[in-house]
């Protein structure tokens, strides 16, 4: 217990009050000896990103004892049927290599932050294949992660509004306001015109404005 609270830079109280919390997962024991890995460890840290951010005990506890309660992983990560996206199940160690190097504790508890990523038990669960692929692709080509993380924050500000503008014009107008069904036209219309404002960029005829 002690060389863990020393990794983790922290007491031996702070880490027996993290684990009578429900903080951590309870160690592996061998009659009278705990063990505890590099799982534990990684939680740790995440919870000192955490509470660095801002994040109360309390919510943390609440967020371990939901993905430790057994519940759907979808519910955990905030998404609810339907849902077009995948999610992915990764070890910690599989997490960084996707990203080189860049999963520090300040971008873990980012990524949590923001729904992408949550812990359940052992494993790390991204709740987007798509957006996993995409992301290790912008830091292969040297984005930093912290910067990718930030830019889906302020992407998903955008979608959220375009989402209820798309809702919206179904309730006043559409005859048969199914959103399942005509979702694949609100995709389009946007996947239409990111494509053409990506294209006045090329052209050097974008505006300035941001």
């Amino acid at each position: 217990m002690e060389e863990l609270a020393a990794e983790a830079g922290i007491t031996v109280r702070t880490l027996r009050f993290y684990r009578e919390r429900g903080l951590i997962p309870p160690p592996r024991r061998e009659g009278r000896i705990a063990w505890y890995d590099e799982h534990h460890l990684a939680r740790l840290r995440t919870i000192t990103a955490l509470l660095e951010r801002g994040h109360t005990l309390n919510g943390i506890a609440d967020l371990a004892t939901t993905l430790e309660s057994g519940r759907d992983m979808g519910e955990a990560l905030g998404l609810v049927e339907p849902t077009e996206e995948t999610p992915v199940r990764l070890t910690p160690e599989a997490l960084a290599d996707y990203f080189e190097g860049e999963v520090t504790p300040e971008n873990l508890a980012k990524a949590l932050e923001l729904g992408y990523l949550a812990i359940d038990g052992d494993e790390i669960v991204h709740t987007s294949r798509r957006l996993l692929e995409v992301s290790a692709a912008l830091v292969r080509e040297g984005i930093p992660l912290a910067v990718v993380l930030e830019s889906g924050r302020r992407i998903r500000e955008h979608t959220e509004a375009l989402a209820d503008l798309f809702f919206d014009a179904l309730a006043a107008h559409a005859k048969e306001p199914e959103a399942e069904r005509l979702r694949p036209l609100a995709k389009s219309v946007v996947d239409a015109e990111l494509s053409m404002a990506m294209d006045r960029r090329l052209a050097g005829n974008g505006s300035d404005d941001r």
